[in-house]
């Protein structure tokens, strides 16, 4: 190969490199997940009536343990509330009150808005999304979700009014230990997990944003939540857990 070729060859090879290392530094610095981000905002969605609960359920609200809340407790149309004490209320109690009543409308109508919500870029998740950064926008998935391997991070990207909305189609679960964290601004305020049948957050874990449940919500010992746990249809049972209204 004659001087001029060689040179001719070794410039081609530099301008492929180039724009592999240059594709590289893109998705690394935007979707570090492989989790695109989204262009479309999604409004908030309101509780209206439901905004005061920490805790909210439709047939029973159960607790052994030092459980503190921060926040209302309701139960409606239900009347089986036990547990406190030893659980410590930091807000009133609502059983079957005109206030509960019209929270548990107000619920239905808040899982209604966030379930049929909907975007051109919407993500699909699956499985286990431990170890994944979710920036604002619409997510669902089709089946169940999981926080397993890794802790969930929300990244708002500087935005502290951005909104997260996860549409689960069945069961959400957390494993023991598994966290939630906050970044860019985000707040717990702004996410919303629709969940289409139960939620259980395993011991010791870390959760965040508004959990919206078909049916019940179980917190087993030491889990925490910073949002509100808002059972349509079941019940909440608690452990020895901290939740604090968001």
């Amino acid at each position: 190969m004659n001087t001029k070729k060689l040179f001719t060859a070794l410039a081609l090879v530099s301008v492929v490199l180039f724009s592999a290392c240059k594709e590289d530094v893109t998705v690394n610095v935007d979707n570090p997940n492989g989790i695109p981000t989204q262009g479309t905002s999604m409004a908030t969605v309101a509780l209206n009536g439901a905004s005061d609960f920490a805790v909210l359920a439709g047939a029973s609200i159960t607790n052994t343990g030092a459980t503190n809340i921060t926040g209302d407790l309701g139960l409606s149309p239900g009347t089986s509330l036990g547990g406190f004490p030893p659980g410590i209320l930091v807000g009133t109690k609502q059983v079957n009150t005109n206030l509960a009543t019209q929270a548990k409308l107000d619920l239905t109508a808040a899982y209604n808005d966030a379930a049929g919500r909907t975007s051109t870029d919407i993500v699909t998740l699956s499985g286990n999304i431990g170890g994944l950064t979710l920036t604002p926008g619409l997510y669902k998935t089709t089946s169940t979700l999981a926080i397993s391997s890794g802790d969930l991070t929300f990244d708002a990207k500087g935005n502290s009014n951005a909104v997260f909305i996860i549409q689960i189609a069945s069961a959400l679960t957390t494993t023991s230990g598994r966290k939630v964290f906050l970044k860019g601004s985000a707040k717990a305020s702004n996410i919303f997990w629709q969940v289409g049948s139960s939620a259980t957050f395993g011991t010791t874990s870390v959760f965040k944003g508004t959990v919206m449940a078909m049916q019940s919500i179980t917190f087993k010992t030491g889990a925490s939540l910073d949002g509100k746990a808002l059972a349509r249809n079941g019940g909440v049972v608690l452990e020895g857990n901290t939740i604090v209204k968001q």
